[in-house]
């Protein structure tokens, strides 16, 4: 072997070493930074702890409805069936007063007068299963049969039918 190729290898081994000596240092202190998180079932609950708190969510959405017992709905019960001009403004409005999705317009004796041939209990029956765009009941899902058919009657009152 001449001597570049001693001098080649000898300069390999040492690189090598050197890598041998610093991956064993890395580990060391790797281990000492992170040996006290696994010893001990406090450190492990703390650990796991941070975990949660970490992951959990920011908010939470409410999707379900007001309970069955809550005053809400006593209040509601006890105030008795709406008016047919007050369920039109609560909940028909939004699409009866601009012709949504080709909604009657509110006062328009055109459009009306062809449904008006129906009549009540026609007009009622579309009114609860829903047509076209409009889905059973239109936007009023806790409108009884008698709010339904108070609220037809109005708009067909404001159509002058």
């Amino acid at each position: 072997m001449s001597n570049e190729d001693k001098t080649a290898v000898n300069t390999i081994l040492g690189v090598l070493g050197a890598l041998v000596v610093v991956a064993f240092i890395f580990y060391f202190v790797a281990n000492t930074v992170t040996g006290d998180i696994a010893k001990g079932a406090e450190a492990n609950d703390r650990m796991q702890a941070k975990i949660l708190e970490n992951i959990r969510p920011v908010g939470e959405v409410n999707i379900g409805s007001v309970p069955a017992d809550s005053g809400a709905t006593k209040a509601v019960a006890a105030a008795g069936p709406r008016s047919g001009e007050q369920v039109y403004n609560g909940a028909c409005i939004a699409c009866h007063a601009s012709g949504v999705a080709g909604a009657p317009k509110l006062g328009d004796k055109t459009a009306w007068a062809p449904r008006a041939a129906k009549g009540i209990d026609g007009l009622l029956k579309t009114a609860t299963s829903g047509l076209n765009a409009m889905p059973p009941k239109g936007t009023c899902a806790d409108c009884s049969d008698e709010e339904l058919k108070s609220t037809i009657e109005y708009m067909l009152k404001k159509a002058g039918l």
